[in-house]
C-alpha cells in the first residue's frame, strides 16, 4: 500500500471508529440511567442483571489551583499539611525554556526524564 491508500483507509477506518464510540458511549449512558447511578458516582458500583454483572467506575477529576491552595493554606496555618495531602508535579513550560538561556536549562536538565510518546493523527481532505 501506498501513502494515499493508507491514507484513505486510515479515514474511512477513523469514520467507524468515531461512530462506534458515539454509539457506545450513549448505550454507556442508557445504562447509567437505567441503573439509576448517580453522576457523582466515585468508586465502583456493581450490579449483576441477568447473566450480566455491570461494573461502572465513577471518577470525579479534581484540579487544584496551586497558588490559591498555598496562599489559603499560609492564612490559615495549614501549610505544613500540603505535602502529605497534594502531590506536586512540576510540568514544563516549553516556551520558556526555549528562550531560556542554555546556562540555566543545561543544569535543571537533570531533572527532567524524556521520552517520546505515541504520536496522533488527523488526516483531512482539503482544507
Amino acid at each position: 500500500m501506498n501513502i494515499t491508500e493508507l491514507s484513505n483507509r486510515w479515514l474511512e477506518l477513523k469514520v467507524q471508529e468515531d461512530y462506534v464510540i458515539s454509539e457506545r458511549r450513549y448505550i454507556e449512558d442508557q445504562i447509567s440511567s437505567l441503573m439509576k447511578i448517580q453522576e457523582t458516582l466515585e468508586g465502583v458500583e456493581t450490579k449483576k442483571i441477568g447473566n450480566f454483572v455491570i461494573k461502572v467506575t465513577g471518577r470525579i477529576d479534581r484540579k487544584v489551583n496551586s497558588e490559591m491552595l498555598q496562599e489559603i493554606a499560609a492564612e490559615n496555618g495549614l501549610s505544613e499539611h500540603l505535602s502529605a495531602l497534594f502531590r506536586w508535579t512540576p510540568a514544563i513550560n516549553m516556551t520558556a525554556w526555549k528562550r531560556c538561556s542554555p546556562e540555566i536549562t543545561d543544569v535543571l536538565l537533570g531533572a527532567v526524564t524524556s521520552k517520546p510518546g505515541r504520536p496522533s493523527y488527523k488526516i483531512t481532505i482539503g482544507e
